[in-house]
């Protein structure tokens, strides 16, 4: 591993420069603003589009996708690649369907929108799920990856680690006191950063594949060599597992069940994270109809090109790992004596010349930095508009709910840093993208169909939206971890496999799809119980739907983007 030389220090110092400099900037400029709530929370009104899209992606991507996915690419390949372009259909439906009803109905979070749509209950038991999601799972999994990786990059010692989480918490707390205003606009110099650095890495990567294969320093090469030495690396849908698979391919397929993950699980994942999710429908709740659209849809485009920055480098790994390199990186921190898949991007790291070190160290804080902000905020938001203003102080001044979000912010980062310190959630251990989809994925069968339900059949009553949460949740629990051992290993709904632990388990996706199906039915059949209208349903019109012709090109670009690489890999 190269160390940290002078020219390294000096790039990384001018991005915390520039990056706090900036934002200090829009701070001082907009300073009377920022004592307002919406302005705090919402920078409503001043998002560009470029903003907005460029806010989402730096948002979206952090240490779960540079050292999870990358992680992912190692052991699984181009399959994984699917969570970034489903995502941009996703973002298309959300931009489509979603906003309008966000934006016409007034909706600053998503407890402000079940309690529109539903009730307090909902609304209360939902606010509480998604803190404990935020700080438990999301915000503490960004912190310890983002720490580990940056740990590896610089040495690897355990005091580093500890110096590094507070570093990271420090530099996320600067950015998230200034409101959604400062994070907005930074989070522009932090995702251009982010792909410059991340290109960088990817192309050094393959042209040290090249090289090692004796074809000089050429991507190109490189690239073709990936796709010579690891084909099994460039197949999106996996078949199902038979007697004769290996335990790789069944860890592969109850990560990605082939199509059965285009069934159901895939999509709510997506549509529940982009759609149903404050961290993210944040950005764009703040502008007008069009400008959101815009924004959404530029955050597709991004999205497409993301498997290039998190994954390859992690095909990489697995190529030079297979010719003998990166032994002891690919080792390191193991506690079984197995591969580390989660270091494969900082072994990759490892090959990077001195000065682009200090532009790939910048890249990775620059999305850990810009996530940690986005979700701080996001739980200042739900605690202060949906708890604090409605059941602790109703009458809250302005000036007294920023100080108590910013409050928030601090408490919700001291948790994360006490739980990443000694790693209390085992997310080492998970693999840290399986971790967060996985227990995100709990929740998310129960949220989309209370959302999806809520906006488009205005017959959905609140009793079945509190019953939905909950059955979601359950039924998420069940198929996850009970279902195997009650109902057996193969059933006519699902048929599960011996993980490398030897315990059978159904592919977590499956799970959703199913926890998911018996969801919706549970809050259809309450709901028909009801009135055939009921009192709180949105009112929807086709104009509402409306596409101008700029978006509708945007979306035509991405679907054939989409269904070209799909051709090319499936």
């Amino acid at each position: 591993m190269n160390k940290l030389l002078f020219q390294d220090k000096l790039i990384f110092v001018v991005y915390f420069i520039i990056v706090a400099g900036y934002g200090y900037y829009i701070y001082r400029r907009k300073k009377k603003a920022v004592m307002d709530t919406h302005d705090f929370f919402l920078a409503e009104g001043s998002l560009t589009w470029w903003a907005i899209g460029a806010s989402l992606i730096a948002s979206n991507i952090s240490a779960e996708q540079f050292i999870g996915m990358s992680g992912n690419g190692f052991t699984i390949g181009v399959a994984v690649a699917a969570y970034e372009w489903i995502a941009a259909i996703a973002l298309i439906i959300v931009a489509v369907f979603f906003m309008p009803v966000y934006l016409k109905n007034k909706i600053f979070t998503m407890p402000q929108f079940l309690k529109t749509r539903y009730n307090e209950t909902v609304a209360l038991i939902m606010a509480i799920f998604w803190l404990f999601l935020y700080v438990f799972v999301n915000l503490t999994s960004i912190l310890y990856l983002g720490a580990v990786a940056i740990n590896n990059l610089v040495g690897g010692s355990e005091n580093n680690f500890h110096l590094i989480i507070i570093a990271l918490s420090v530099f996320a707390i600067f950015i998230t006191l200034g409101g959604m205003k400062v994070i907005g606009f930074t989070d522009v110099i932090q995702v251009s950063v982010l792909i410059i650095g991340g290109l960088a890495t990817t192309y050094v990567a393959l042209t040290v594949v090249s090289k090692e294969f004796g074809y000089g320093e050429s991507a190109l090469e490189g690239f073709n060599q990936l796709l010579k030495n690891a084909p099994d690396h460039f197949q999106m849908i996996f078949s199902k597992p038979d007697a004769n698979s290996t335990q790789q391919q069944v860890t592969n397929y109850l990560t990605i069940p082939g199509l059965l993950s285009y069934a159901a699980g895939i999509w709510i994942i997506n549509l529940n994270y982009w759609g149903c999710n404050q961290y993210i429908t944040q950005r764009a709740l703040g502008a007008d109809l069009k400008t959101a659209r815009k924004g959404i849809l530029f955050a597709g485009f991004i999205k497409l090109v993301m498997p290039i920055i998190v994954m390859l480098p992690g095909i990489a790994a697995y190529v030079l790992y297979q010719k003998g390199l990166l032994q002891n990186e690919m080792m390191a921190h193991s506690k079984n004596g197995m591969v580390v898949s989660d270091n494969a991007y900082s072994a990759i790291l490892g090959y990077l010349p001195n000065g682009l070190i200090g532009l790939s160290l910048a890249a990775l804080t620059a999305a850990i930095v810009a996530s940690l902000a986005g979700k701080a905020n996001s739980i200042s938001t739900i605690f202060t508009l949906d708890i604090y203003k409605k059941y602790i102080k109703r009458d809250a001044t302005e000036t007294k709910m920023v100080w108590t979000g910013r409050i928030a912010i601090l408490a919700a980062m001291i948790v994360s840093i006490l739980l990443t310190w000694k790693d209390s959630l085992n997310i080492g251990g998970e693999g840290g993208f399986t971790f967060i989809q996985k227990y995100t994925g709990f929740i998310s069968p129960g949220v989309f169909a209370m959302f999806i339900l809520g906006m488009f059949w205005k017959r959905t009553t609140g009793a079945a939206a509190v019953a939905g949460v909950i059955v979601g949740f359950l039924l998420s629990v069940v198929f996850n971890v009970y279902a195997a051992s009650w109902f057996g290993p193969d059933t006519w709904f699902y048929t599960a496999y011996k993980n490398a632990d030897g315990i059978y388990e159904i592919p977590f996706h499956v799970c959703m799809g199913l926890a998911f199906g018996f969801t919706m039915l549970v809050m259809i059949l309450m709901s028909l119980t009801g009135p055939k209208i009921n009192p709180k349903a949105f009112a929807l019109d086709k104009s509402m739907f409306k596409l101008q012709p700029g978006i509708l090109a945007m979306i035509v670009i991405t679907l054939l983007i989409i269904s070209l690489l799909y051709v090319r890999f499936w």
